[in-house]
């Protein structure tokens, strides 16, 4: 018999593996089950739902972008303009990868995932913003991030095709800084870097990157 962490990691891989082949939304427990020739009680008896799965992958997430916030930062990228290199790169893979998302949309509408992204993002921008931001009380922050991740999914959910990408990205990332206090020379100034970036490319690659980041950290896990 196999023993229970075997078996955990056995789900969670399959279920990985299969919610970047099809997407998540298209991915049942029954479907996860079918593939590892177990029943699906037997499943949900260590993962007793699919949601729990996606929370997985979101703190995964989350650990992901603090790592590539730490390697922009020893290339010389400052904290707020890798904040907004990351909302493009997620933007832009939306725009492109059906899969990718599926994935971000499905995190934003599940409760506990965005628990995970609130709290996450909350703690970032305390030291991200904190220039702009002095005298600001946790409860602050936490309300912040409430309306930025209100933006964020508004943003990549957007099937308007009538209003390009870099307009709805510059839109999104300036009402995100008008929020944290950041001047409007230094908005102006950031987001016009930001798009000089070939954010598209960088998309497709970053979101690669984090699926490889991704069965990577599942192997370490057990």
């Amino acid at each position: 018999m196999k023993k229970p962490n075997k078996t955990k990691h056995e789900i969670l891989k399959t279920a990985i593996d299969l919610f970047f082949e099809k997407g998540y939304s298209a991915v049942s427990p029954n479907l996860i089950a079918k593939k590892l020739g177990m029943s699906t009680g037997n499943l949900t008896y260590y993962y007793p739902t699919k949601e729990q799965l996606l929370a997985i992958l979101v703190d995964d997430l989350c650990k992901f972008q603090w790592k590539l916030i730490e390697e922009e930062a020893e290339d010389g990228i400052s904290s707020v303009m890798s904040i907004c290199l990351e909302f493009m790169t997620m933007a832009s893979a939306c725009e492109s990868n059906p899969v990718a998302k599926d994935f971000f949309i499905s995190a934003y509408q599940s409760p506990v995932a965005l628990k995970i992204i609130r709290e996450n993002d909350t703690e970032r921008s305390k030291s991200v913003y904190k220039d702009y931001c002095d005298g600001w009380t946790d409860e602050q922050f936490a309300e912040a991030e409430i309306l930025v991740s209100g933006i964020e999914y508004a943003t990549l959910m957007s099937l308007d095709e009538q209003i390009p990408l870099e307009t709805r990205i510059a839109g999104a990332l300036d009402k995100i800084l008008i929020i944290y206090g950041v001047p409007e020379h230094l908005r102006k100034m950031k987001i016009e870097k930001a798009l000089s970036y070939d954010y598209k490319n960088i998309g497709e690659r970053i979101f690669k990157e984090f699926v490889e980041y991704v069965n990577k950290t599942s192997e370490e896990m057990f």
